[in-house]
């Protein structure tokens, strides 16, 4: 990132509001200075692989070749998940990666519509029906570390564009989790196994309700599932999911 970038990006995280009309933007994936917000240069926008064409019905991973619209995948048919439909956005790259990384840990913020516009495009779908969105939750110490928990930002602004009830209290994480990466499936899911929880107050809200869950990346589902779990034990009616990216490979390992 050249000094000039450096400057803009630090005076637009003191002062994201402000600053937006009275400066110009910078790339999230360099700091060099862009025509306007979410703006790339062409050879960063080229390495983004936005997930189209033939894909899972219910987890949205994509299929070697064309398929009728309600195929499921070889994973789903084995092993039939919690929740009803995911999509994403976009393959979790090195490209998308950097974008996830500066604006959950790089406080990039500024791209939020533009991310939440990308998962809109890929979930019409499942949006374009009445559900309430809750973000997969942080714990309380890391979401104190890092000042915000990115998937209730995307949330919450899906939910604006969307109209669309935005419920980031339904569910909280009520056990600071390790991080996932470098964990086998196993360990993955006995991670998150028993770390979220529907306060007692939520729970006559939540019955029968369509609810979509919200994340920044998923692997194959271990934390999304967990929290589908804990919403149907607590009276949901059905649980659906989209997330900005999502890893795609042809074994994958457990978010």
């Amino acid at each position: 990132m050249n000094t000039l970038g450096k400057l803009l990006v630090s005076i637009q995280k003191l002062s994201i509001g402000i600053s937006h009309r009275i400066l110009p933007m910078v790339s999230a994936v360099n700091g060099d200075v862009v025509s306007s917000t979410g703006a790339l240069a062409s050879e960063h926008w080229q390495e983004l692989e936005f997930l189209t064409g033939s894909l899972c019905y219910r987890c949205g991973y994509p299929m070697e070749q064309f398929c009728p619209p309600e195929t499921w995948c070889g994973t789903c048919n084995a092993n039939e998940p919690d929740i009803y439909r995911t999509r994403s956005a976009l393959v979790y790259s090195d490209m998308s990666r950097r974008l996830i990384l500066n604006f959950k840990h790089g406080g990039r913020v500024d791209n939020l519509t533009v991310f939440s516009n990308w998962m809109q495009g890929a979930a019409n779908e499942i949006l374009s029906q009445p559900a309430v969105l809750v973000p997969v939750p942080l714990h309380l110490f890391r979401r104190l570390h890092r000042k915000f928990n990115q998937s209730a930002l995307l949330s919450g602004s899906l939910a604006k564009s969307c109209k669309l009830q935005h419920k980031p209290q339904w569910l909280i994480r009520q056990r600071n989790t390790q991080s996932q990466g470098f964990k086998s499936t196993k360990n993955r899911q006995e991670n998150v196994k028993g770390a979220f929880r529907v306060p007692d107050k939520y729970l006559e809200q939540i019955k029968g309700q369509r609810i979509i869950l919200i994340d920044d990346v998923r692997t194959s589902g271990a934390t999304l599932e967990a929290c589908a779990k804990t919403l149907l034990v607590a009276g949901a009616g059905q649980i659906d999911a989209i997330t900005l990216a999502r890893i795609v490979k042809t074994q994958e390992t457990s978010k």
